[in-house]
């Protein structure tokens, strides 16, 4: 039996229990105001988990009902939650914070219209509210439009010149607009001012490393992971670092250790796809790349390397499948040409592997192009939609489909409305060019370009800028982009490539050795058409017997190249052997029949053998093509053997 004594104890904790029924427990001010001030500081990490956790137990400790409901709507945003962020801001009440966090939420979930009117509605009641600005900014930039989000970093720094996020917000900008090396001030002003912050540390890092600056970006990327130790990004960085050096085992082992921290993220696919190939692991490689190519479709990189692993592992017919988007562009790079004619060779397809094996031999000659349509026009405006604008995207397909069907005029004017109605987008004034040039019209196809590349002078810009440039016969504006785009982007491949290429053409031949082998030192000696490049630049300059090495090397690794033909040829002629020079250019002409500097050249070798009326036909057949430079000496040659 119970005692009286224990049932009156019992009835006392009854009592207590009944009495505090429904009373909240006691608050304590000063536990929920650290708790809340921790949460804010891992959202400002980015980190939605800790700032979850955080902002539970301030809640428990009785913070404010709407203070916490702002945080955890914050928490599930960073989480990629975003009906969870709306359901907590039902109770975070109005106010501009809990507006931004609304507006970033509607975006995230596909509605840029209901996320515009949440910012508006927040720069309405603060418009000096530099992280409300920062987030405006990166709204525009998100949907394309740069120049707005120019204009919101802009007003984000004059609002407060020390708000992180703003500046880090501004070197992105600024790369974007004008190039790596300008971003860097900006990167670095973000840094004295929050040394630890993770983010900054990472973007930093990677400019460093797209600069070339090796030591750097590995000193930053060590600062990363002591801020956040073994965060995968940082060693995707690492494993980015080996690879360019070279290391693949390192960086093998640096890209394992970021686990599924970056599972379906394009560049470390890429990367270990790029890995898988060096190691002979095909298959794995394929699998990553069709994952790679599914997200990215117009990745060309992807589907070259895609393309690559097919035709190892014996999947030909796959292979031309994958590359088909790319090689049927009128720019279509020479690898991946060279790649889809092995594979007709491999299928007995000896025609087509000829045909691309023509269009390999030598840089692209025809406009910077779209993926093609694959539908009549009547389908493609249908899939378009009504708005004659529409986005970019939509309206490619399109305009190509008019160019197909031989209306030009319909295929400006939707163009033109293209750009005209997304004036702050680059992609759109790029759509314009692209239509221009593929109707022959590079000079008006100028004016679209310069103002694609006034708000993000990337890469693809500045190759379609200096091209129209050149074939409106502006030679000296288009040298000035491409050195404007060298002088920002000093390690680029692309650009030093296409530098060298005119050096060798304006007769600098010392600044483009210099300038072929700084890339040779980084791309090694399996580069046939680096390789003849050198061989031409060493002719020009007088040492006949470097040329012939250089060109014997490309030879050797591309017999089927025209251009690596052409330059044996014209080497071994600078070195004295007429019959072998004769040989190669012979060969070289029929990779390449349409090649006007090619028949040039078989020309001059014609007239060395005495063989006057073959090198005056050469000489025409180069005359023949608008683009041919040496017009002068080619209408001499025919002169002086008439």
């Amino acid at each position: 039996m119970i005692s009286s004594r224990k049932r009156l104890a019992a009835a006392g904790v009854a009592a207590l229990l009944v009495a505090f029924a429904g009373q909240p427990l006691r608050a304590d001010p000063d536990t929920a105001g650290q708790r809340l001030a921790a949460a804010r500081t891992a959202v400002g990490n980015g980190d939605g988990i800790v700032a979850e956790a955080e902002a539970g137990r301030a809640q428990a400790a009785g913070a404010p009902a709407r203070d916490v409901a702002l945080l955890m709507a914050q928490a599930r945003l960073l989480q990629g939650d975003t009906a969870g962020t709306l359901g907590h801001l039902r109770g975070a009440g109005d106010g501009v914070d809990a507006l931004r966090v609304r507006a970033r939420a509607l975006a995230a979930s596909g509605d840029p219209a209901g996320a515009h009117a949440m910012f508006a509605q927040a720069a309405d009641r603060a418009p000096r509210d530099a992280g409300l600005w920062t987030d405006i900014g990166r709204f525009r930039m998100g949907i394309g439009d740069q120049a707005g989000a120019i204009e919101a970093a802009d007003r984000a720094v004059a609002a407060d010149a020390d708000a992180v996020d703003a500046l880090l917000l501004r070197a992105q900008l600024v790369r974007a607009q004008y190039g790596l090396a300008g971003a860097l001030p900006w990167f670095e002003g973000a840094l004295k001012r929050a040394p630890d912050r993770y983010d900054v540390l990472i973007d930093y890092a990677a400019t460093l490393g797209d600069l070339g600056r090796a030591r750097d970006m590995l000193a930053a990327t060590r600062r990363a992971l002591a801020v956040r130790p073994g965060d995968p990004q940082a060693f995707y960085l690492l494993a980015v670092l080996a690879a360019r050096a070279g290391k693949a085992d390192l960086a093998r082992a640096m890209l394992e250790r970021t686990g599924n921290g970056l599972a379906g993220v394009p560049g470390p696919l890429l990367l270990g796809a790029t890995l898988d190939m060096d190691a002979g692991a095909d298959e794995q490689a394929a699998a990553k790349l069709r994952n790679l190519v599914a997200v990215q479709p117009m990745n060309i990189r992807a589907r070259q390397l895609l393309g690559l692993a097919l035709v190892r592992l014996g999947a030909t017919r796959d292979a031309l499948e994958v590359l088909q988007p790319v090689v049927l562009r009128a720019d279509a790079d020479s690898y991946s040409l060279t790649l889809a004619a092995r594979a007709f060779e491999r299928l007995g397809d000896h025609a087509r592997a000829g045909e691309f094996l023509d269009r390999a031999a030598l840089p692209a000659q025809g406009a910077a192009d779209g993926f093609g349509s694959a539908g009549s026009v009547a389908v493609v405006a249908a899939a378009a939609g009504g708005d004659p604008a529409g986005e970019p995207s939509s309206a490619i397909p399109l305009i190509r489909s008019l160019i197909d069907a031989d209306d030009a005029v319909g295929a400006i004017e939707r163009a033109r409305a293209l750009a005209q109605a997304n004036p702050n987008v680059p992609q759109a004034a790029v759509v314009l060019g692209d239509t221009l040039m593929l109707l022959d019209r590079p000079g008006e196809a100028v004016a679209a370009y310069r103002r694609a590349a006034a708000l993000s002078f990337d890469e693809p810009t500045m190759l379609r800028l200096t091209e129209a440039l050149a074939r409106s016969g502006d030679g000296a504006d288009a040298a000035d982009a491409l050195a404007l785009f060298l002088s920002q982007n000093p390690d680029n491949v692309t650009a030093l490539r296409l530098s060298a290429h005119w050096q060798v053409a304006a007769g600098e031949y010392d600044a483009a050795i210099d300038t072929l082998e700084g890339l040779r030192a980084r791309l090694g000696n399996r580069d046939a058409a680096l390789l003849a490049e050198l061989a031409y630049a060493h002719v020009g300059a007088g040492d006949a017997t470097t040329a012939a090495s250089y060109a014997a090397a490309a030879y050797a690794l591309a017999p089927s190249n025209a251009a690596a033909a052409d330059a044996y040829g014209w080497a071994l002629r600078a070195a004295g052997d007429g019959e072998g020079a004769l040989q190669l250019l012979e060969k070289a002409v029929s990779l390449a029949p349409r090649h006007a500097m090619i028949r040039w050249h078989l020309a001059r070798v014609y007239a060395d053998f005495g063989r006057n009326g073959e090198a005056r036909a050469q000489a025409q057949a180069a005359l023949s093509d608008p683009r041919f430079a040496d017009r002068e000496a080619a209408q001499a040659l025919i002169a002086a053997l008439a």
